[in-house]
């Protein structure tokens, strides 16, 4: 790979990686991906597959239109694992900094309705296509 940023656009889709830690906020935040994932707005798609730097998950995100990470907590995890497999330009909700703590915010209908609101929101308004650094 060269060091350039190949962005693709398109036909495209955008996919969602989230966490789903063992915390309450990560199953709001896996819950919140797999409904938007549900509506077709987007591809909920595997976290691990780019921490194991599985070549045709790597691939396949290279390729997205848009790329959301939607984080239970203030540790990143889900963003952090993107960026140390090369990825810079993608759309971030963390749950804690809207105002759902950890150890505080049971998986509710209500907490994950307001996620997916939040990820949503962060969807439309974000412009970039992915962008992976090689």
């Amino acid at each position: 790979m060269s060091n350039s940023k190949d962005c693709a656009c398109g036909q495209a889709p955008a996919l969602i990686f989230a966490c789903s830690g063992a915390a309450d906020v990560g199953e709001v935040a896996d819950q919140a991906a797999r409904r938007l994932s549900a509506s077709g707005q987007a591809k909920m798609f595997c976290l691990a597959g780019i921490g194991g730097r599985v070549s045709g998950i790597l691939k396949s995100t290279e390729a997205a239109s848009k790329i959301l990470v939607i984080d239970g907590c203030s540790l990143d995890c889900a963003r952090h694992t993107l960026e140390e497999a090369g990825f810079r330009e993608f759309a971030h909700v963390s749950l804690g900094t809207i105002g759902m703590p950890k150890g505080a915010t049971p998986p509710t209908e209500e907490n994950i309705a307001r996620a997916v609101g939040e990820a949503r929101q962060k969807l439309d308004s974000w412009p970039g296509g992915s962008c992976r650094e090689a």
